[in-house]
């Protein structure tokens, strides 16, 4: 048995909040049945329709994909700017991203079809590792590479980074760096505390995962292994 609003996030058709909200207004039934409780414990033999739409389990996708820039993290977009669902028309699964990377960010974003894992790890308290390379409009100093590792204070809190390192002495511009803060535009503030701007951004790595055989705009299937790690983070930080 599987409680209403899990089954509904674990169908592709929301999140788990949003399946929640459904469930509240009186949009689902069970057996011809309005059902408002969340918590209904969905048996092997009911029909669950969302605004009568019946609700079929699918395959579980998770697919990690290598973000073009120019594109924005959102399934719609009123402006009709690009977004990252236009790489995935052809998958008849309705696909979330697991957090988001800025419009001009290029790089590494986990899509899935698994509502409830998209959201419980899109929310900032699970800490997903992430490493950046970012371009700055100068040379970073010693000094501000002490900064950042000791930690700055934003307007949101203190942040320090879990790694900072200068690619090369031939690319001073050029420093990559690694974080599990889940908190907006967060490699952007931090530079921009230290007075500098940022030219470029790409993630390279998130929780392990890189970017070998993934060019940009294409994306590949996680391994079972793969989705096993991601699962852990969420069980850890119950």
């Amino acid at each position: 048995m599987t409680k209403l609003s899990k089954y509904i996030a674990q169908a592709g058709y929301s999140s788990r909040r949003g399946a929640t909200e459904l469930i509240k207004s009186g949009a689902v039934k069970v057996n011809g049945t309005v059902v408002t409780q969340p918590f209904y414990e969905v048996q092997e033999k009911d029909a669950v329709k969302v605004n009568n739409k019946l609700i079929v389990q699918q395959k579980k996708l998770y697919l990690l994909f290598n973000k073009p820039q120019d594109t924005i993290c959102t399934l719609s977009d009123p402006q009709d700017r690009n977004t990252i669902a236009h790489f995935f028309k052809h998958i008849p699964q309705r696909l979330y991203p697991i957090g988001r990377l800025d419009r001009n960010t290029t790089g590494l974003i986990i899509m899935t079809n698994d509502g409830e894992l998209a959201q419980k790890l899109s929310h900032p308290k699970y800490e997903i590792p992430k490493t950046y390379t970012v371009t700055l409009h100068r040379p970073i100093t010693e000094q501000d590479l002490d900064h950042l590792k000791k930690g700055i204070m934003l307007h949101d809190g203190p942040m320090k980074v879990d790694d900072v390192k200068v690619v090369s002495i031939q690319a001073p511009k050029t420093v990559i760096v690694t974080i599990h803060s889940g908190r907006n535009h967060i490699i952007k503030r931090l530079f921009g505390a230290l007075k500098y701007f940022v030219k470029k951004l790409d993630r390279p790595n998130i929780a392990g995962l890189t970017k070998k055989g993934i060019t940009v705009g294409t994306y590949r299937e996680l391994t079972e292994k793969e989705i096993e790690k991601l699962k852990n983070y969420s069980d850890k930080n119950k």
